[in-house]
């Protein structure tokens, strides 16, 4: 695997190291030994399949505080997706900074969002499908979120929101919610 860090510190795209020969490709699509070895968090306590039947589709932004904080990795297996992260820890250089990338079936790549991050995507594609693990177990008193449409973070999103849960339209605004 080829783990490149983005602008926001301590999440990275992880990019496969294909091994090609006549039959196709092998690679590795997550190794902990690998992610210890770039400093990060394993992922290895639960894997979730998110399927989205029309592109346009918002789920986010979602993160967990502590004693649940979960990182979390993320691959799109059909279709295309456009994930962003938002640095949440108040005490970092790039806390409320945002970061965006398409992740698709096509190129493969993966997203590592380290504890403290809020994430959120939006399909594409009718039909995508995201594959991702996390650190920690889904705890519902644990669970924060933004609005997507937050004016204090100016995120912009690809396509107009066709479809999003009334639980992701109703996150407080910022600085409301900054309670870790």
């Amino acid at each position: 695997m080829i783990f490149e860090e983005t602008s926001l510190s301590g999440a990275f795209t992880v990019s496969l190291d294909k091994r090609q020969d006549d039959r196709g490709f092998f690679s590795r699509a997550y190794c902990t030994q690998e992610f210890e070895n770039h400093g990060l968090k394993p992922v290895g306590i639960q894997c979730n399949l998110a399927a989205n039947y029309l592109k346009g589709t918002l789920r986010g932004l979602h993160y967990q505080v502590p004693p649940a904080a979960e990182a979390k990795f993320f691959r799109c297996i059909q279709g295309a997706n456009y994930h962003v992260i938002v640095d949440m820890r108040p005490d970092s250089p790039t806390y409320l900074n945002h970061y965006g990338i398409e992740l698709s079936a096509e190129n493969r790549l993966g997203l590592y969002v380290p504890e403290l991050f809020a994430h959120g995507y939006q399909a594409l594609t009718d039909g995508s499908e995201a594959f991702y693990m996390v650190s920690e177990y889904y705890t519902p008193g644990c669970e924060r979120g933004l609005r997507y449409d937050d004016p204090a973070l100016n995120i912009r999103w690809p396509l107009p929101v066709t479809t999003i849960s009334e639980k992701d339209t109703t996150w407080p605004l910022l600085p409301g919610l900054l309670t870790i």
